[in-house]
């Protein structure tokens, strides 16, 4: 029996702590090439092993090997981490933390795979944009639109996770409702941006533990939550309207019938 009062509190608390943190590893496990390779090439520049004149080339360079790792290690931890979040936002939140982990994983393994591909593809085309034109005539202008257009296909990528887990769609028509629903609800992408950017900074500027133990997770739940009350509210209106229709296919009805019309009409027919 779940305790009560303030013990019980603590209780619930503790469990949050344990899930969160089990599944954060899982995922960094699951991607181990990727994050390791970061790991690797953050300790490089933070001993100053990499001279100026080289910065670039190492930049650019690590930036390559991420994009490549990404779609195969990266892409397809996360499809599972947001698996496991979708049950924690619907109320399952005693689902088995491993089974639904690796379930998610070997499910949506191909379609996260290629669509980490399509999106890896696009943001770093808009990053070479941006560098691109940054040193143009209007290039503060054209740069911030880049900047703006990272940000966006950012947040479709949440989206893109959200969806993949709660829908069987191809994946071209997940990326594309992915950033129809970004797009169409400015509000809700905005909130989703504002959350994630205020939980990476905590984590990489006051409580960088929460790198290994919580970061990956929350975001995951924080990005599902947003996109689920977008769902909900779809849901809502698709409910309206099936109810509207059925309510002007009954007065239809009620109009149609012969024996309401009066007698006085009916004879001058």
């Amino acid at each position: 029996m779940e305790p009560r009062g303030v013990m019980g509190g603590i209780y619930r608390l503790t469990e949050w702590i344990m899930r969160l943190s089990v599944i954060n590893l899982l995922w960094i496990l699951c991607g181990a090439p990727f994050f390791y390779f970061i790991f690797v090439s953050f300790l490089t520049l933070l001993n100053g092993s990499v001279q100026e004149e080289d910065l670039l080339g190492f930049v650019q360079t690590a930036c390559l090997t991420l994009g490549v790792l990404a779609p195969f290690t990266f892409f397809p931890s996360t499809a599972a981490m947001f698996t496991v979040a979708r049950k924690w936002v619907t109320g399952e939140a005693d689902v088995p933390l491993f089974k639904t982990f690796f379930k998610g994983y070997k499910d949506n393994f191909k379609q996260s795979m290629l669509g980490g591909i399509i999106y890896t593809v696009l943001i770093v085309v808009l990053i070479v944009d941006y560098y691109f034109f940054i040193g143009s005539e209007n290039g503060r202008i054209l740069s911030g639109i880049f900047i703006g257009l990272i940000v966006l296909a950012l947040v479709s990528l949440l989206n893109f996770f959200s969806m993949l887990v709660h829908y069987h769609m191809k994946t071209l028509q997940l990326i594309k409702n992915s950033l129809l629903i970004t797009i169409g609800k400015p509000l809700r992408s905005i909130t989703a941006a504002v959350l994630v950017a205020f939980i990476l900074f905590l984590s990489f500027t006051q409580f960088t533990w929460l790198l290994l133990f919580f970061t990956g997770s929350m975001i995951a739940a924080v990005a599902y939550w947003n996109f689920n009350l977008i769902y909900m509210k779809l849901q809502q209106q698709i409910e309206d309207m099936k109810k509207n229709e059925e309510e002007e296919v009954e007065i239809a009805a009620e109009m149609d019938r012969e024996d309401l019309v009066k007698s006085d009409y009916k004879e001058t027919k």
